[in-house]
């Protein structure tokens, strides 16, 4: 039999690359695999005019071959073997034709057949895996067999494929480094071969989205510093070989923000947020690569979704940043300690002189102009912990322009748990803002703006549906109303002889807190409204926590009338005995609260000599 026209196999070919190509919807909704079965059809065609694998000993499965973590991949090949002559030639063409079909069925969502034509690939190619006509073709072989597995949550197996796609780039990189063949061009003819400069920039780009799954994979497995690594070099490369789509590239770089904001490493979070804000600025105004996905071009719901998720990793680097900065110059009680504020003083000057040094040592996106728009960008924000009031306002007037950005999109019909946290973010930022104001009447203000923004979110959520979340804002506005309470008393304090307006709105103040503590409370009970005998661990510390302050509130109700004022500490010693009672019979929840413990029994041992005291002075009147 004659062999067939070379002209009509890549005829084939090229139809079945053109139906591949075809987006989901544009099929009939019916049959949204449509456009793939047909290239299916017409790449089984190719491999059956193909003919066999060939007969070569060296290309026959091998016992290694047998697949569990690609054992046959591992090993960097000993030498380079050139993919010469018409039986090296033959397994090449059917390794693309293998390889395109087992990307078709995981498009088509048929792992275990993917699989399959995938591994059928890599056996073909095996001992030419080094060579400048078939090393891309493994590495994106081994690139979705990764994909596979991690799907699969095969985590360690994806991994060894990763790794071995990207030891084998380093090696051919390092002993060929001449831009090799796209898999395409051995159906094409000598004439439309791709220049050197089009394979540097698709191999480039296979590399770069190993990268991208190896992060993805150690950031499954939990190694996020190799994870952060893998994505800054992704990101990073993106951008040198201008393969980027900006809403992506752009929430990619504010994700990787967080992981340096909990790693306190404020200057490469300021870095990343700065560069994630630049280049989403780009988002329409540069012409669409081939990586742009439709659904971004075109869905402007998602273009406000992602600014506000970008807003939203703003918020946390505002807020850690100020939270930090607290925690440095807090004293025992959560107060400004001077002593430490002069010492984080001395050490400024020390972080300034090293700024340079540091900003070599960490992450860097973009060359030239591009750099230079984002160093314009970071240099208007601080990445120093603020040190008093002005500093400490203007990362806060930072944070809250965010708020407000983020809350355009995430609005309280339809994105109600992102809604709730953007406004708790909010009220955070003016709880820690109130830790820098030395103006006691202004904290009250802070405080007083927290609540007016927490209040609503009660009304309007069902606590049936959103317990947990409920709880959080009861016990924050319970808080507000209790730090207010303290601060009016310390305010009627330095006064000779507080009026009885000042009075009674501390008690006011003391009333509302005691209500939201209780509603706390109150939210742990059964059906039957009996407080548990065990308090699950998640809520042990605030049930404590709202246990003793509730305590200390009804202490500090002022009233003239004696016989209430014997009811008031008779609830006080109440729940002081609660907590100690607690503590007593579950001693793991004593390492929870060892302040407040300790403070308990103090007030169970003075309480009832003081309760006999006012007794017996009530007798005598």
């Amino acid at each position: 039999m004659a062999n067939p026209p070379w002209a009509e196999i890549r005829e084939k070919f090229q139809a079945a690359l053109a139906l591949s190509r075809v987006e989901l919807h544009k099929n009939p909704e019916k049959e949204p695999y449509k456009s793939k079965y047909g290239a299916r059809a017409l790449l089984e065609e190719v491999k059956a005019l193909l003919g066999p694998a060939p007969e070569d000993e060296d290309e026959r499965p091998q016992a290694e071959d047998g697949l569990g973590a690609g054992d046959h991949a591992l090993g960097p090949p000993a030498e380079v073997v050139e993919a010469e002559g018409p039986i090296a030639q033959g397994a090449v063409r059917l390794a693309v034709i293998e390889f395109h079909l087992g990307v078709n069925h995981i498009d088509t969502e048929e792992l275990s057949a993917g699989e399959e034509h995938l591994v059928k690939c890599l056996r073909l190619l095996r001992k030419y895996r080094l060579s400048q006509d078939c090393v891309s073709l493994y590495i994106q072989a081994q690139n979705n067999l990764g994909i596979l597995w991690s799907e699969r949550e095969e985590i360690e197996t994806a991994q060894a494929y990763l790794e071995s796609s990207e030891a084998l780039y380093n090696q051919y990189m390092k002993e060929i480094g001449s831009p090799p063949l796209d898999p395409t061009e051995h159906f094409l003819p000598e004439e439309e071969k791709l220049t050197e400069q089009e394979r540097s920039k698709r191999f480039e780009k296979v590399y770069t989205h190993n990268l991208y799954y190896l992060a993805q994979v150690y950031q499954h497995m939990e190694m996020f510093e190799k994870a952060a690594h893998y994505c800054h070099s992704t990101l990073k490369r993106q951008l040198e070989h201008n393969a980027y789509h900006p809403i992506e590239w752009a929430i990619n770089a504010a994700t990787l923000s967080q992981f340096y904001i909990n790693k306190l490493c404020f200057m490469e979070a300021r870095h990343c947020l700065s560069a994630a804000n630049v280049i989403f600025g780009q988002t329409g105004k540069i012409s669409t690569t081939e990586d742009t996905t439709e659904a971004e071009g075109d869905v402007p719901e998602l273009y406000h979704q992602r600014k506000g998720e970008i807003a939203r990793c703003w918020i946390k680097y505002c807020l850690t940043l100020l939270q930090n900065a607290q925690l440095s110059m807090q004293d025992n009680i959560g107060e400004l300690d001077l002593d430490k504020q002069s010492e984080l003083r001395a050490l400024r000057k020390k972080e300034l002189d090293e700024e340079e040094r540091m900003r070599k040592k960490a992450v860097q996106f973009g060359a030239g102009e591009l750099c230079d728009v984002i160093s314009a960008v970071e240099e208007k924000v601080s990445y120093l912990r603020p040190l008093d009031f002005e500093e400490a306002r203007e990362l806060f007037l930072l944070g809250q322009h965010y708020v407000f950005e983020a809350k355009e999109f995430f609005q309280i019909d339809g994105y109600v748990t992102d809604h709730i946290e953007v406004v708790q973010d909010h009220s955070a930022l003016f709880k820690v803002l109130a830790f820098f104001e030395t103006d006691m009447e202004r904290r009250c203000k802070m405080h007083k703006r927290r609540i007016a923004m927490l209040e609503p979110l009660i009304v309007d959520l069902n606590p049936q549906y959103y317990l947990l979340v409920n709880r959080q804002i009861q016990f924050e506005i319970a808080h507000a109303y209790y730090d207010m309470m303290d601060l009016k008393v310390a305010i009627a304090d330095k006064l000779r002889d507080p009026d009885s307006h000042i009075v009674k709105k501390i008690n006011n103040l003391n009333k509302s807190a005691l209500k939201y503590y209780q509603l706390f409370l109150d939210s742990l009970r059964d059906p039957n409204k009996v407080f548990p005998e065990h308090i699950g661990e998640d809520v042990l510390r605030p049930a404590m926590l709202a246990k003793f302050r509730v305590a200390r509130l009804y202490g500090k109700i002022i009233t003239a009338d004696p016989k209430k004022e014997l009811e008031n500490l008779a609830t006080s010693l109440e729940h002081y005995k609660f907590i100690v009672d607690y503590c007593e019979k579950h001693p793991e929840a004593a390492q929870e609260i060892e302040v407040e413990l300790e403070l308990s029994k103090e007030m169970v041992s003075l309480l009832p000599t003081k309760m006999e005291r006012f007794r017996t002075k009530m007798a005598l009147t």
